[in-house]
């Protein structure tokens, strides 16, 4: 079984009476390893040292209390994902990502939380594509209980987008969830793609879309801060949801993306089932990081 960052950071820096290159080392190895990314690492690893050389570290516990404030500062300097306002009726959101990370999965589990909530849903099967992904989404909108718009494989992708913004006015919906397709293979097709889709949004509802969703795999590790910078390129991010974090070993992956990107966390999915997903809690997460329960 992984051992969790806390169990990591723990096993660097137990029994040492005073912080020293090879601690920082052995802490820097641990962040790394948690998925947090080169350039985020050295800054929470320079912040340390200089904590440290100001502040004369004693023990283990204040060590974790500093390397827990960097953190928490970084995350913080991503700022609030934005809030679903219902009062943009119908509340227009745009998800983005790679095939397999979760994309589909993720937005049946948002057309049940939403719904769970008493609004009203209509999804929108726009990764024309691919066969299977508007199956998928057939799937989860059945399994959800809510509308779906759909159109031949094949067809025009911002056709789809425009037709479920319009429906989802008719229909008087409180949001609409609009699927795109996720490949990467040619990054000029892409921008052209999705921004054809924001501009038909737009045709609607002059300020939609309201949130654009970038989907990421947790489990992927760097491929994640990868797709992140294809797609922040392609068009403008608001906001990530972070799948399959179901463990804490790989969470540094949340940190590295927030600080390097400015876009906040806003959702994690935690398994597959279509209650899974969770507002992601800056706090808990931290929390959750440096939980001593990992050592026993």
């Amino acid at each position: 079984m992984a051992f969790s960052f806390f169990q990591k950071i723990s096993r660097a820096i137990t029994g040492k009476s005073r912080v020293d290159d090879d601690t920082l080392d052995a802490i820097e190895e641990a962040l790394v390893e948690s998925d947090m990314g080169v350039d985020t690492t050295l800054k929470v690893v320079d912040a340390l040292e200089e904590r440290v050389g100001r502040d004369k570290y004693t023990s283990f516990d204040e060590l974790v209390g500093f390397l827990r404030e960097e953190i928490s500062h970084l995350l913080e300097k991503g700022g609030n994902a934005p809030a679903a306002d219902f009062s943009k009726k119908p509340y227009v959101i745009l998800v983005v990502g790679v095939n397999g990370v979760g994309k589909t999965t993720t937005i049946g589990k948002l057309a049940h939380l939403f719904k769970s909530q008493g609004k009203k849903v209509i999804l929108g099967a726009a990764d024309t594509f691919r066969a299977a992904a508007v199956d998928q989404l057939v799937i989860w909108a059945e399994r959800a209980g809510v509308d779906i718009v759909r159109q031949a494989m094949g067809s025009d992708p911002a056709s789809v987008a425009f037709d479920t913004v319009k429906a989802a006015v008719a229909r008087g919906a409180d949001v609409a969830i609009i699927d795109t397709a996720g490949r990467l293979h040619n990054r000029i097709d892409l921008m052209n793609e999705l921004g054809k889709i924001r501009s038909v949004c737009a045709k609607v509802i002059p300020d939609a879309p309201h949130d654009v969703m970038l989907i990421l795999d947790a489990s992927t590790g760097q491929n994640a801060f990868q797709q992140a910078k294809e797609f922040s390129k392609a068009t403008q991010i608001s906001s990530i949801t972070v799948t399959k974090l179901d463990g804490t070993a790989k969470g540094g992956v949340v940190v590295g993306l927030t600080d390097q990107f400015g876009v906040p966390v806003k959702f994690i999915g935690t398994g597959e089932g279509i209650d899974d997903i969770a507002y992601f809690d800056r706090d808990a997460f931290v929390a959750s990081l440096f939980n001593p329960e990992d050592l026993k």
